[in-house]
């Protein structure tokens, strides 16, 4: 177990191997706990991550309608699908698992907001029409698995520069933006859009 100055206590509850259909990884399992909140993780690594240049390293936000259901509301499964694939190519690299559906408000209350975007809503004033901020996340917890795995510098997977400025703040170097942005289903195109015009995200639309 680490103690850090945060003082998010990290914990790696288990490990073992993991071939997948992208290469063969080792996976673990994370739990973090600070400020009277418990989060998961789960990590996949391939090969040495350590040393220069950076590995490789995607934070992937659990999708459960994306990733298992393959929805097309959301651009998610192509995404993680991509990262896998660009770390298997490399042979070396971090996906890390987070379980944070729906920018961080859960399941069920991501279902809701699917409800009322349905009803005109964009993805989000749906969120904020549930009571949540539009984005609950803020990658503590990633930062301290990267710290785990003695990773300081990366190269990141992502499309989301709150992403980049969340791990520099916990002291990890982004050396590198990767874009992570896959050709959109039209299903997706107002979702993504509302990535870029009110998140930020670095897109093009």
């Amino acid at each position: 177990m680490q103690t850090t100055a945060s003082s998010l206590r990290l914990q790696k509850v288990a490990e073992a191997d993991f071939p997948s259909r992208f290469g063969h990884f080792r996976v673990y399992g994370f739990e973090g706990v600070y400020g009277g909140r418990r989060e998961e993780a789960v990590v996949l690594r391939m090969g040495d991550v350590t040393g220069d240049p950076p590995p490789l390293v995607r934070i992937h936000s659990q999708c459960l309608t994306g990733d298992v259901f393959h929805s097309l509301r959301c651009d998610c499964r192509a995404q993680l699908e991509l990262s896998l694939s660009r770390i298997a190519e490399e042979g070396r690299g971090l996906l890390i698992y987070e379980h944070k559906e729906g920018r961080g408000i859960g399941l069920l209350n991501k279902l809701r907001a699917y409800e009322l975007q349905d009803q005109g809503a964009d993805t989000v004033e749906a969120n904020e029409k549930l009571g949540f901020e539009a984005d609950l996340r803020n990658y503590r917890l990633p930062a301290e698995i990267l710290l785990y795995f003695q990773v300081d510098k990366v190269r990141l997977l992502s499309n989301n520069p709150q992403k980049i400025r969340a791990l520099e703040k916990a002291g990890i170097r982004v050396v590198e933006r990767v874009s992570c942005e896959v050709p959109p289903a039209q299903t997706a195109e107002a979702y993504l859009r509302t990535k870029k015009e009110k998140l930020g995200h670095l897109l093009d639309l």
